[in-house]
């Protein structure tokens, strides 16, 4: 088997295809998570604080200098700020996709399940059996219908002592 037929049996085994799948869904998903914490999240907190742009917001460690051309040193919290924000948003999203395959699988658990269906051979002795009972039901049926005369006993008439009665 070359290469190419090996790699192209490994594609399409329907986890990898899956995996692909997920990981372009997830990098939207990520693209809109960003851009609902950094467009409609992050603007009504930094009006609250006082600062607009809420991702600028730094600890100045050393300033800049223009006359030795260095560099500001600073920590950028807001903008770590911003992506704990992003990660609790897909953190939570996540949970609830969890949450409702999960629930899923415990309704399809508590559905009863189906019985099996019958076997050939156990469809064949059924239909041997109904066979069976549709041929002897007619006999049965007469002997229901047709009176039942039952032999009564005889009984001896007492017999008439005429010395009994004088």
């Amino acid at each position: 088997m070359s290469v190419f037929s090996e790699f192209r049996a490994f594609i399409s085994r329907g986890n990898v295809v899956d995996l692909a799948v997920g990981v372009i869904i997830g990098a939207a998903f990520g693209k809109i998570v960003t851009s609902l914490v950094e467009q409609v999240v992050m603007p009504p907190i930094g009006w609250v604080i006082g600062k607009v742009d809420f991702s600028a917001l730094k600890l100045v460690l050393a300033p800049a200098d223009p006359a030795t051309k260095t560099a500001e040193v600073a920590i950028g919290y807001g903008a770590f700020i911003n992506t704990v924000i992003q990660f609790v948003v897909v953190a939570f999203a996540v949970f609830l996709m969890v949450k409702l395959v999960n629930s899923l699988r415990r309704a399809e658990a508590a559905a009863p399940a189906e019985p099996p269906a019958p076997t050939p051979q156990e469809t064949l002795l059924t239909e041997i059996r109904d066979l069976l009972a549709a041929k002897n039901a007619p006999a049965k049926a007469a002997a229901a219908i047709a009176p039942k005369v039952a032999a009564k006993p005889a009984t001896k008439a007492p017999a008439k002592n005429p010395a009994a009665k004088k």
